[in-house]
C-alpha cells in the first residue's frame, strides 16, 4: 500500500476527533483505490467499495463535494473494518 503525501492526509483526517465534516468525496476514492479496494458504481449516487474482503455501499454527497460528519464516521468504521488504521 503506497500512499502519496495527500492520502495520508485524508487518511489521518478521517480518524480525528472530532470528526472533520470537510472532506472531499473524490479524495476518500482515491484513498480507497490506493488501498487496494474495488470501486462500483451503484444505482443513483450509491458507490460500492470492496477491500480486504469487506463490504460496503456509500452515497456520494451532492451537489456538494465535501462529506458530512456522519458519513465520514462511517468510512472511518469501514476502514477499521478492513484492517486500516492510520500510519
Amino acid at each position: 500500500m503506497e500512499l502519496n503525501n495527500k492520502q495520508r492526509k485524508i487518511l489521518e483526517a478521517i480518524f480525528t476527533d472530532p470528526i472533520p465534516a470537510n472532506i472531499n468525496w473524490q479524495d476518500i476514492e482515491s484513498l480507497f483505490t490506493a488501498l487496494g479496494a474495488t470501486i462500483t458504481q451503484g444505482q443513483g449516487s450509491r458507490v460500492r467499495i470492496l477491500l480486504n474482503e469487506v463490504r460496503a455501499v456509500f452515497h456520494e454527497p451532492h451537489p456538494q463535494k465535501e462529506t458530512d460528519k456522519g458519513a465520514v464516521k462511517s468510512v472511518r468504521e469501514f476502514l477499521t473494518k478492513a484492517g486500516i488504521e492510520p500510519l
